[in-house]
């Protein structure tokens, strides 16, 4: 089975891989109930999802009536301003069919503007706040994607007292010296205040060649199982670390089977080793798709 550890100040128990439920987003019914079971299978206890991930919300509601109480359960809004981040967060109760939700995350909050909107009067974190306070949710978090975003996750944090941060980690990512830094920083703040830390991206290979037809990712993920493997083991080989699971729900038994077996963090020469064979790339530069 996958370990637990303590998420963050929350007081759950979390398996160190979530089920990104993005993997639901385009699925069938059927498809998706398969992947849930292999879930259920592994013991995965925690389950991220988000408004905008097509269907995910809705894959996820069958599932969970009568799964419910074995999971925590987290969702996002991309809504800045209150009432609207108030509507997303209703709304993603409704499809879900759930009363409340465990987490409820700022989805990508890295562009200054939106950053202001969100964090002031009116804006969605006074929304959130009351939800919390009607118990709609528990718990709040922010995410995002990009070079900039351990930096803008260090400025929320210190606006406000968020319950968990999500960004990527990986060593083609970390390769990029400045990133690290951020990143090593946000980490030591995030230990000091008890905060939870979820990682995503830990499988990616780089972006889709041009020409291609991307294939249930945006990405391109690795697919050989020992490089999967060393992937997974780069993140969960570091304790306090959380692991988000692909979008691509092929690689969903391997991840998971990775995650089971850690015993370390591999060497920099085997992740050296893998970059040059299967040609890794930063998915983020600074540059294009900060937004994604």
């Amino acid at each position: 089975m996958i370990p637990t550890a303590p998420f963050g100040s929350t007081g759950h128990q979390s398996t160190r891989t979530i089920f990104g439920a993005a993997a639901l987003s385009a699925m069938s019914e059927e498809r998706a109930a398969a992947a849930l079971d292999i879930v259920a299978e592994h013991g995965v206890n925690h389950i991220d999802t988000a408004a905008s991930y097509g269907e995910s919300e809705l894959r996820l509601r069958p599932w969970l009536t009568e799964h419910r109480h074995d999971v925590f359960l987290a969702t996002k809004t991309g809504d800045r301003d209150g009432p609207a981040a108030r509507a997303s967060l209703e709304r993603s109760l409704d499809r879900l069919g759930v009363d409340s939700v465990d987490l409820i995350q700022l989805h990508n909050l890295v562009e200054d503007d939106e950053w202001r909107i969100a964090h002031g009067t009116g804006g969605a974190i006074e929304a959130l706040v009351q939800a919390r306070d009607e118990g709609l949710c528990r718990f709040i978090g922010v995410t995002g994607h990009g070079t900039r975003i351990p930096g803008m996750h260090l400025r929320s944090l210190a606006e406000f007292d968020f319950d968990s941060v999500l960004f990527p980690y990986n060593h083609s990512m970390l390769a990029n010296d400045a990133y690290r830094a951020d990143v090593e920083e946000l980490l030591a703040t995030c230990a000091e205040r008890g905060v939870a830390v979820q990682t995503i991206k830990a499988i990616a290979r780089g972006r889709w060649p041009e020409g291609s037809e991307p294939r249930f990712a945006w990405y391109q993920p690795l697919e050989d199982p020992d490089a999967i493997a060393r992937a997974v083991r780069y993140v969960l080989g570091r304790p306090g670390l959380f692991l988000n699971t692909s979008a691509d729900a092929r690689l969903l038994p391997m991840i998971l089977r990775a995650a089971a077996a850690i015993d370390g963090v591999p060497s920099d020469e085997a992740m050296e080793a893998d970059r040059v064979a299967y040609d890794i790339t930063p998915l983020f530069d600074g540059a294009e798709l900060e937004r994604i």
